[in-house]
């Protein structure tokens, strides 16, 4: 696979005030392109500077000959960069005024305006990180906590990949023996004995199957638990969200019908990042403003993993409560009484009869912090009931490769079926191969190619 010859830039700091912003260029006119807008009071060379070394100057404008700002440009020689490339930072003041004509400078001088992750893109072609990893940086980007974080930076360390390289490997070199056997049948090459094939496969999908079970856990910490925070009108539902995030978010007021929309916000509970929705109150509505946002409550329900049902303990339960308890059917939920530091007046038995199959019923009361602590341990003891913060071990978070794992076992399955069904073996030969393929589309690798080197490298073909 190969990838233009141009050079790329961006701006690789948010945009914003900031001490330092950053314009990036990777190509092979990188430094030729800079040193054309570069003076050193010292009159250096970028071109005659060692990698990895900083050299002190200002950009300038070549049309008008204008100092545009005063920078440190760090210059990384190719091979020993992110992309594999020759990489190029300006390090600007961090003002948007100021990278933006660096940037547009950079620009007329030949390069080329880089797309959305075309920096990691170019490093996995150019074999400096796999597809995997290449995911990772994503992740690691876009993590909430620090498990969320650990996890990602182990899959950017090669965790997963090694892992799925090795149960490659091992896949290879059986259908590498199978493959030879059918191609080459002068060769008089032996094949293992079928149990021994057999053992090995049934290690492998048991491998597999480990992996697959953990992206039931482990996603979260990728994706965060969508959690819808639902109940009628003015049952406490922002003061909850407000109680939980330790901050006014939502607007609380006497008034039913205050949130409209949905309002979302991260919160961290053992590392888990939790993506709390608040939503409007269910009731019937003629506001076509509130209708939608009642609308969009209902959908935030059918999206959500989590569903905290909230409920005014301080009064008994009306039409509405009810219309909640009958959509929250189906759904992970726990129920909230929320207003504990009230005089009780809601039904208990009656809530608990009609919403039988709520995960727990909590007392709480979100303007007093009573019961939060416990809300949040069932929350997460409700999805992660045997998680240790820091657990080792490979993990799946992503979804793809839930699902190229997937393939792979029915593959691999297919296969062992074939073996006790005495199925042709150019039959099963197919099968592995296409085990092989799946598992090859989480790290991006080339499946053919490795087995055909397998095969050379431990037979002596056409002698």
């Amino acid at each position: 696979m190969m990838f233009p010859d141009d050079t790329i830039t961006a701006i690789s700091t948010p945009l914003g005030e900031g001490g330092i912003g950053i314009v990036r260029l990777s190509g092979k006119d990188a430094i030729e392109t800079v040193e054309k807008i570069f003076i050193s009071p010292k009159s250096k060379s970028l071109k005659n500077t060692r990698s990895h070394k900083i050299v002190f100057g200002y950009i300038k404008d070549p049309a008008t000959g204008e100092k545009i700002d005063e920078v440190l440009v760090t210059v990384m020689r190719s091979p020993y960069t992110y992309t594999k490339e020759d990489v190029v930072e300006i390090n600007c003041h961090g003002g948007m005024v100021t990278l933006r004509r660096t940037l547009e400078t950079v620009l007329k001088e030949g390069a080329r305006l880089a797309e959305p992750g075309e920096f990691t893109k170019r490093a996995f072609i150019n074999g400096r990180i796999d597809l995997n990893q290449a995911e990772a940086v994503l992740d690691l980007i876009r993590s909430k906590t620090d498990e969320s974080r650990r996890i990602a930076l182990e899959q950017l360390r090669g965790g997963l990949s090694e892992k799925i390289t090795a149960l490659r490997d091992r896949l290879t070199e059986i259908c590498a023996f199978i493959e030879a056997h059918i191609d080459f049948p002068e060769e008089d090459i032996e094949i293992a004995p079928k149990e021994d094939t057999v053992e090995s496969l049934r290690a492998i999908e048991g491998e597999l199957k480990n992996l697959i079970k953990s992206y039931d856990e482990a996603r979260f910490f990728r994706e965060g638990l969508s959690t819808a925070i639902v109940g009628r009108p003015n049952v406490g539902k922002s003061s909850l969200l407000n109680a939980l995030l330790n901050r006014d978010r939502a607007i609380v007021t006497e008034f039913p019908g205050t949130t409209r929309d949905v309002i979302e916000e991260y919160l961290n509970i053992n590392g888990l990042p939790l993506r709390v929705i608040d939503t409007a109150g269910i009731r019937d509505v003629y506001d076509i403003a509130e209708k939608e946002g009642v609308r969009r409550s209902l959908q935030s329900i059918d999206d959500a993993d989590l569903v905290i049902a909230v409920f005014d303990g301080s009064e008994s339960l009306k039409e509405d409560d009810f219309e909640v308890i009958d959509k929250i059917k189906g759904k992970n939920t726990i129920i909230a009484i929320n207003k504990c530091d009230l005089p009780s007046a809601v039904n208990r038995d009656v809530l608990i009869s009609q919403a039988s199959h709520a995960l727990d019923i909590l007392n709480i009361s979100a303007t007093r912090g009573d019961g939060l602590e416990e809300l949040k341990d069932k929350v997460f003891i409700s999805f992660l009931k045997d998680w240790k913060e820091g657990r080792e071990g490979i993990l799946i978070t992503n979804l793809r490769h839930k699902v190229a794992l997937e393939n792979a076992l029915i593959s691999l399955e297919m296969a062992l079926s074939g073996l006790s069904e005495n199925i042709p073996i150019e039959i099963i030969a197919l099968e592995l191969r296409d085990s092989l393929d799946r598992l090859g589309e989480i790290v991006g690798a080339a499946t053919t190619e490795d087995i055909l080197d397998n095969i050379f490298k431990n037979f002596c073909i056409g002698k």
